[in-house]
C-alpha cells in the first residue's frame, strides 16, 4: 500500500476565458456550473520529480467556458503526490487574480490557471480533485509507475515470434466511422430512425452521409449483477453477432472493441470480469487468448469476421487490473500480446487496433507506446480517444497525432470523438503520410452531440458529414 497524503489548497479565481465551440458565438454568457480539468499527463513516473500540468477552467451548463467566472475553488490531492505552482498558460489572452484563502497575498496574470502536481517516490493511484460551491466538481486519475522497470519478456508465450505469427494486414484507405452499439438497446425501446422525414434503418442513414465503418464493443458477461446490462445482456457475444451481420448486410467494414471487462472499461477502471477474478496470472493470459480466439471464431463461422479489432478500450492506464494495470508493464504487455496472438492466429489479415485516450498528450502516449512496442507488443493502428474537456486543444491533437505517426511509422486515427466534428475531422485526415486515414464518432445516436434528436430524427449536425464525405472521401474508397 502507497502513503496517501491530502492535500486542501484554496484560490479565488477569477478568469476572462475565450471560449470555443462548433456553433455560432452565444451571445449571452451562461452561468458557472462546472470546474473542468485538463490534464496533460495522467502516468506520472514515481520518482519525486516527474510533473503534470492540469489545465483549470469553469464552464456553464453547456460546456462553455465562462469569460468572468468569480468562484472560490479548492484543490485536493489524494495520494502521494504534492502541487509545487500554479502559473498561467502560454497564450496571454486571458485573465485570472489568485488569492489565497488566507489573503496573505494575491497574484495577478495573464493566461489560463495552470497547476503543477508533482509526483512522490511511491507508485500509486493519485485522486486531484478541483471544488468550487454550487458547481460540479472536476476532478482526474493520475497513476504513477516505478522507474526504471526492467524488460522481462522470457516467460510471455505470446510473443509473435514465438507462435510464429505474421501479420498480413494492409491498413490504408479513408475511415469515417460511428460506434452505435447502443442500437439495439434503443430499438428495444422502440426507437425508430428518420432523415428528412423518411424512415430507415440507421444503418443507411448512416451510409448515406458518407459512413463506412461500424464500431462495437464487446463485454465478457454484461448480464451480470455488476455488469454493464444487468439480466439483459446488451453488447453480449450474442447481439454482437447480430449487429455483425447488419453491418455486413449494409456493406460496411466492421471494428470490434474487446473490453476484456463485465462493463464499461476506459482509463479510470478496468474491471477484471467476474468469471475471470480468481485466475493466476498465467491462466488470466491464456484466457485473455482463447476467450478472444472464441469471439472472432464464432463471428467468422457466421461470415461476419471483424475488419479491425481492439484489444482494450482507451488503455493507457491498462487492462485487467489489477495485473494488468499500468504500474505492471511486463505483465500489461503479455495480456496485450495474448488478445493481438489470437486476432492474427484466427486471421492475420485483421487490422489490430491500440486504443489509447490521450488525444492532446503526446509525451504521455510515446510513454506508453514505448514500454509496449519494447516489450514485444505488436499492432497496426495507433487510435486515440479525442474529447477536448479531457483531451485538451486542437492544436495539442494535431501536434500529437502528428509526431505519433512520424516516430511509430504507424497509421493514426482518431478512434473517439463526439465534439469540434468538422475541425476533428479535418485534422484526421490532414496527417502527412498517414497511409489509413479517418475517425469514429462515440455513439452518435443518442448520447452528447448525437446527429439524431431523441426521437431518431436526424439534426443540423448529420450535414456536416455530408461535407466531410465530399471533402475526403468521395471517390476515395
Amino acid at each position: 500500500m502507497f502513503r496517501k497524503t491530502v492535500i486542501f489548497l484554496s484560490f479565488l479565481i477569477t478568469a476572462f476565458f475565450v471560449g470555443y465551440c462548433q456553433t455560432q458565438p452565444k451571445s449571452i454568457v451562461g452561468t458557472p456550473a462546472e470546474v473542468v480539468l485538463t490534464p496533460y499527463k495522467t502516468t506520472l513516473l514515481a520518482n519525486g520529480k516527474d510533473e503534470a500540468i492540469i489545465k483549470v477552467t469553469i464552464v456553464d451548463k453547456q460546456g462553455d467556458e465562462i469569460f468572468d467566472a468569480n468562484n472560490l475553488i479548492q484543490f485536493f490531492v489524494m495520494g502521494d503526490a504534492k502541487i509545487i505552482r500554479i502559473e498561467k498558460s502560454d497564450s496571454g489572452k486571458e485573465k485570472i487574480t489568485i488569492v489565497s484563502e488566507e489573503n496573505e497575498k494575491q497574484t495577478s496574470f495573464s493566461g489560463t490557471c495552470r497547476v503543477i502536481l508533482q509526483a512522490g517516490g511511491i507508485a500509486g493511484h493519485i485522486k486531484f480533485k478541483a471544488s468550487s460551491k454550487g458547481l460540479w466538481d472536476g476532478s482526474t486519475d493520475i497513476i504513477t509507475v516505478k522507474p526504471n522497470q526492467k524488460i522481462n519478456t522470457a516467460n510471455d508465450p505470446y510473443l509473435f515470434s514465438k507462435l510464429h505469427i505474421h501479420s498480413t494486414a494492409k491498413p490504408e484507405g479513408k475511415i469515417l466511422g460511428a460506434d452505435i452499439s447502443f442500437l439495439p438497446q434503443l430499438e428495444a425501446k422502440g426507437m425508430k430512425f428518420t432523415d428528412g422525414e423518411i424512415q430507415k434503418d440507421v444503418f443507411e442513414i448512416l451510409k448515406d452521409h458518407g459512413f463506412n465503418y461500424i464500431r462495437l464493443r464487446i463485454f465478457v458477461n454484461p448480464a451480470n449483477d455488476s455488469g454493464y446490462s444487468p439480466g439483459k445482456g446488451f453488447c453480449n457475444l450474442p447481439h454482437t453477432l447480430e449487429m455483425a451481420k447488419r453491418i455486413k448486410s449494409a456493406g460496411m467494414k466492421f471494428l470490434l472493441d474487446f473490453h476484456y471487462s463485465d462493463t464499461w472499461a476506459d482509463p479510470g477502471k478496468q474491471f477484471k470480469p467476474e468469471a475471470w477474478k480468481n485466475l493466476d496470472f498465467k491462466d488470466l493470459a491464456k484466457k485473455v487468448f482463447d476467450y478472444t480466439t472464441h469471439v472472432l471464431q464464432t463471428l467468422k463461422a457466421q461470415g461476419t469476421l471483424p475488419d479491425m479489432v481492439q484489444c482494450g478500450n482507451e488503455i493507457n492506464h491498462g487492462i485487467i487490473w489489477p495485473e494488468g494495470n499500468v504500474q505492471h508493464l511486463d505483465s500489461l504487455a503479455m495480456l496485450l500480446n495474448a488478445g493481438m496472438a489470437a486476432v492474427k492466429k484466427t486471421d492475420p489479415s485483421i487490422i489490430t487496433l491500440l486504443h489509447i485516450a490521450l488525444g492532446g498528450q503526446n509525451a504521455e502516449s510515446e510513454f506508453f507506446l514505448d514500454n509496449m512496442i519494447s516489450r514485444g507488443v505488436s499492432f497496426d493502428v495507433i487510435g486515440e480517444s479525442y474529447y477536448p474537456k479531457w483531451h485538451g486543444t486542437l492544436e495539442d491533437l494535431k501536434n500529437n497525432l502528428t509526431l505519433l505517426q512520424e516516430k511509430y511509422h504507424k497509421p493514426v486515427i482518431i478512434a473517439e470523438y463526439s465534439q469540434l466534428k468538422k475541425e476533428v475531422n479535418e485534422i484526421a485526415f490532414s496527417i502527412a503520410g498517414n497511409k489509413m486515414e479517418g475517425t469514429f464518432i462515440w455513439e452518435p445516436l443518442s448520447t452528447w452531440e448525437s446527429i439524431f434528436d431523441l426521437d431518431g430524427k436526424a439534426n443540423h449536425f448529420i450535414k456536416f458529414y455530408d461535407e466531410i464525405k465530399n471533402e475526403f472521401l468521395t471517390n476515395q474508397n
